[in-house]
């Protein structure tokens, strides 16, 4: 395919990680690499920075300071929840984008984040296709909850899950340091995949591991839950249960009591309060000490405990999105395809159409989760201990982080 010159734009979407940047770090130090790349913009606000012609210079940064986005945590250029529409509904935003990627000579479009920026990735992909304006658009994954389609596992699961692992392993110390007892319920995020629920079990090979488990993919049942725990308790004098936040009865109703609280700019139900809500049905069961620990944004942002592992991955599958964009790819997602055994864990990188990314949620298959439903298989903790590997070596200033200080220049 014929080369295309151009200046090109990353933005980022959705709910922050703790390695998004990483993958930022990989698209602008790539990009400003790239004879064929003119100039390296950053989106504010994601596809909103776009619309509202907030496009920062990134040429204009340090460096030093650039690569400092591998080790901070958050959306350092802004992130958003923006539902795009369909464009053979309403293209008003798809003609303003198309009229701001003339202004700026943009051919290449980059988009950081999860389920629903891929959408905005592939809609956004069609329209330019339709309009005859040639730009090559590149999904870079993004996502905690772990839940898209097609790839081995997403950049940023990985962090969270090493961060849950170890809350959970020393929740698990803290909570037996008294000759009385207590239950522990941990709410961890995850709405319909309960891929980062499931990591509390990494803490069994420290021998801390929760005694319950529970996640989305199989129906909750509270006359169960509570007989697990009263077991438990009265076995050992303690238990500890790890929740996901998106667990529901067989109804499909959320048992968190936030469930009707709020959505998102996506629709999807904002949760929380789950653990609090269990705590005390099983103090008035039991009479029993509890406590209900929310681990909340600590799950995305704790840069502290990244693996070295997701950062590395992060920074590849933004190197690659650029890379494949430049060699004439486009309307793609970059994932992961990856091995492990005897041989060890390998992982490499691999290219999804858009379309069958998009809006698709992988979920925990179901025969990683024992037959009670309280708990994950060895199989899941096959799956995710290579990817918690490695601690990261970040810069520090006077004994606490340093993270990037971007001078976020406006292009002109």
């Amino acid at each position: 395919m014929a080369q295309l010159k151009g200046a090109c734009v990353i933005g980022q979407s959705g709910g922050p990680t703790s390695v998004i940047n990483a993958s930022a770090y990989g698209v602008i130090r790539t990009a400003l690499d790239n004879p064929n790349i003119t100039t390296v913009y950053g989106a504010a606000h994601g596809i909103k920075g776009v619309l509202n012609d907030q496009l920062y210079d990134m040429g204009k940064e340090d460096p030093k300071e650039l690569e400092l986005l591998l080790h901070t945590p958050s959306s350092e250029l802004g992130s958003c929840r923006y539902k795009i529409a369909d464009p053979d509904v309403d293209d008003t935003d798809y003609k303003r984008i198309l009229e701001i990627f003339q202004k700026y000579n943009i051919r290449y479009f980059f988009y950081n984040g999860g389920n629903d920026s891929m959408d905005t990735c592939a809609k956004v992909s069609r329209f330019m296709a339709k309009a005859g304006y040639e730009c090559r658009v590149m999904g870079v994954p993004k996502t905690i909850d772990n839940d898209l389609y097609g790839t081995d596992h997403c950049p940023g699961f990985a962090s969270a899950a090493k961060y849950i692992a170890t809350s959970c392993a020393e929740v698990y110390k803290d909570a037996r340091v008294y000759d009385t007892g207590m239950v522990t319920v941990i709410e961890i995020m995850g709405r319909h995949a309960g891929w980062l629920a499931g990591a509390a079990a990494l803490a069994g090979v420290v021998d801390c591991a929760p005694d319950l488990v529970y996640l989305p993919e199989v129906d909750f049942d509270m006359d169960r839950f509570l007989a697990d725990v009263e077991a438990i308790y009265k076995e050992k004098g303690n238990c500890i249960v790890a929740v996901s936040e998106g667990i529901h009865y067989a109804d499909g109703s959320f048992v968190s009591e936030a469930k009707t609280s709020a959505t998102d700019g996506f629709g999807h139900a904002q949760l929380g309060g789950l653990a609090a809500l269990l705590a005390n049905i099983v103090k008035e069961r039991t009479g029993a000490k509890v406590r209900g620990i929310e681990l909340s944004l600590l799950q995305r942002c704790s840069a502290h405990l990244a693996s070295q592992t997701d950062i590395d991955e992060s920074f590849l599958a933004g190197k690659t999105a650029v890379e494949a964009a430049v060699s004439g790819e486009t309307d793609k997602m970059v994932g992961f395809e990856c091995t492990r055994g005897n041989g060890g864990y390998t992982c490499k990188t691999k290219l999804f159409n858009l379309s069958e990314v998009a809006n698709f949620e992988k979920k925990v298959p179901l025969e990683w989760i024992n037959a009670e439903g309280n708990g994950v298989s060895q199989a899941y903790i096959d799956y995710a201990l290579p990817l918690i590997q490695g601690d990261n070596a970040r810069a520090t200033e006077q004994g606490l982080p340093r993270f990037a200080r971007l001078k976020k220049v406006l292009a002109k």
